[in-house]
């Protein structure tokens, strides 16, 4: 068995999302903006028919995965591996206070994917232990699964499954809260992940 698309969906607003704190592994609950965000996904996602949802065990991508499953009546799996990347000492931190202490730091950690955070853990990191979910599933699953997870993680991984240099997963932009990333394989151009959408959503 071999997935045949996957489709990687960010959690809704966040309490440290809507005051620009950074979240990392901290367990941050959904707003009600994040909530509405939410359920506005579910019809646009429903048409992927997933037959699977594997959600991060962080809160604010269990509450966002599970107003999809609850609709959509898709089981639902919850797996460590897909936290945010573990931002350290930055955790609970806007990015003025990061950079007064560490000046230049918050830079070189957003271009270049090797780089770590003090106490935390780099996007090679977090991308090897998604892509241990990823061919899991190969395993299991023969359609669509939806990864429930987060924007540094998706992004890192989005990277990860299309083997691009190292040094061009910056290019990739972020993620909007709820929005998504659709890979897909053709069996006419080998396994290998096609990128079919970016960062897309519902706005508004």
């Amino acid at each position: 068995m071999t997935l045949s698309r996957l489709v990687m969906w960010r959690h809704g607003e966040t309490d440290y999302n809507a005051t620009g704190r950074m979240q990392g592994h901290l367990d941050s609950q959904l707003t009600e903006v994040g909530r509405n965000q939410a359920r506005f996904a579910v019809p646009a996602l429903v048409r992927f028919a997933p037959e699977i949802v594997v959600t991060s065990d962080l809160r604010r991508a269990m509450d966002t995965a599970t107003t999809f499953t609850q609709v959509a009546g898709v089981p639902l799996r919850v797996d460590k591996r897909l936290r945010e990347t573990n931002l350290g000492l930055w955790q609970g931190m806007t990015s003025a206070e990061v950079d007064e202490q560490w000046p230049g730091a918050r830079q070189v950690w957003q271009t270049d994917p090797t780089w770590t955070p003090p106490g935390g853990e780099s996007r090679l990191e977090v991308a090897a232990r998604a892509a241990e979910v990823v061919a899991d599933l190969d395993e299991s699953t023969e359609g669509t699964a939806v990864l429930c997870a987060h924007g540094g993680m998706i992004a890192a991984l989005t990277g990860h499954l299309l083997e691009l240099p190292v040094a061009a997963w910056a290019k990739l932009g972020g993620i909007g809260n709820c929005h998504w990333v659709v890979l897909a394989r053709r069996t006419t151009s080998g396994m290998a992940w096609r990128l079919r959408a970016y960062n897309a959503g519902i706005t508004g």
